[in-house]
């Protein structure tokens, strides 16, 4: 039985409510109780930076669920990472090459579930808006700094047109199935 770590990194704003971001939350953490230990986080409900640092260093995986805001993580959550990613806890950062090898996470996982109001299709088109970039090439940093402590990435998810055409049944079905092919689930 596997330790996993869900994180809720929605921050409230009238105009992005997270009823979305709560209802796939909610639904990771369904599929996952029943095979293994879940613990969660909710940013918005207030965090301990050691509380949630014993957390990462229990969990064997880390799923963070949370809106792109402005081409980057919700400010709440950069915050969560600023804080918790703390030199003697994730990293020791003595290593001969600049960022590979001083990771101290380096047995733990972590994936990104995701949700954009942008459409698929504008994604690695080098002719649209995000020029060829991926949704991992957007989120480069945030991957870069689990890379620096030395969690090794599953497969991103991705909801996209959240806003000008949510299809909440299809994101579900989508992350119950990328979930079954990530964490080899029954």
């Amino acid at each position: 039985m596997e330790n996993i770590l869900v994180l809720n990194g929605h921050e409230y704003y009238p105009h992005s409510k997270g009823r979305l971001n709560d209802a796939l939350f909610q639904t990771i953490v369904e599929m996952l109780r029943p095979q293994h230990c879940v613990k969660t986080s909710v940013l918005q409900e207030g965090f301990d930076v050691k509380e949630e640092q014993e957390k990462v260093l229990w969990a064997d995986t880390i799923i963070y669920q949370t809106p792109v805001y402005n081409y980057s993580v919700p400010a709440l959550f950069k915050k969560y990472i600023d804080m918790t990613h703390e030199y003697g806890v994730y990293f020791s950062g003595n290593a001969e090459e600049y960022g590979i090898g001083g990771g101290k996470l380096t047995d733990k996982k972590y994936m990104l579930s995701t949700t954009w109001n942008a459409p698929a299709h504008v994604f690695e088109n080098p002719d649209l808006f995000f020029e060829g970039k991926s949704v991992d090439d957007i989120l480069f940093h945030i991957h870069l700094s689990h890379k620096y402590a030395g969690l090794i990435p599953l497969e991103t998810f991705a909801c996209f047109n959240v806003k000008k055409n949510p299809d909440v049944t299809g994101y579900i079905n989508n992350l119950r199935m990328h979930l079954k092919e990530q964490l080899n689930l029954i």
